[in-house]
């Protein structure tokens, strides 16, 4: 598996991602994630499952359970809503698919414009989509819109982990690609 050094720092720090850095116009890459509802139980997801043949965002944090990653996660909740049905979003961490519930679930979060995926047991999507910090084993903060075609319209990594996104842009081609 390709390993890319130096290619984001967490507080300045540098380190190493695992996988291959895509870009625009790449096919997004197929992974097994898992997810847990209360009627189906605990149960695995793919690419083809994630995105049904619509426009798609993945949202990926290191932890739902830190500032940052819950900032992300409820702005693009927010924002998200006046494309409900038309698009399909999800945020992807290595927090459990239990751990990732509880904390969309909280009265205080009311996540209800994205679905949790979880990449805790094999970190497939890590590797797949190249944001895999291979010191630490979580995943870095990246934002992925795949378009109903199956490729890539939107790729960003954000260099610093501790920083935001741009919502901006990954809305825009989001919407573009619905």
């Amino acid at each position: 598996m390709e390993k890319r050094a130096k290619a984001v720092t967490f507080k300045g720090n540098p380190l190493t991602l695992v996988g291959p850095q895509l870009k625009v116009g790449d096919k997004a890459p197929d992974f097994k994630t898992h997810r847990f509802t209360a009627d189906k139980g605990l149960f695995a997801v793919s690419l083809g499952d994630a995105c049904g043949g619509k426009a798609t965002l993945f949202s990926v944090v290191p932890s739902l359970d830190t500032p940052v990653c819950s900032l992300q996660t409820q702005k693009f909740n927010k924002e998200l809503a006046a494309l409900a049905g038309k698009v399909n979003c999800y945020t992807v961490s290595v927090d459990t698919p239990f751990a990732q519930n509880r904390f969309c679930g909280d009265a205080t979060h009311k996540i209800d414009n994205l679905i949790s995926l979880s990449d805790y047991q094999d970190r497939s999507f890590g590797q797949a989509y190249g944001v895999l910090i291979d010191e630490l084993k979580l995943l870095s903060r990246s934002i992925f819109v795949v378009g109903k075609d199956g490729k890539l319209v939107y790729v960003e990594y954000v260099p610093e982990v501790t920083q935001e996104p741009n919502y901006e842009k990954a809305l825009a081609a989001l919407k573009a690609a619905a």
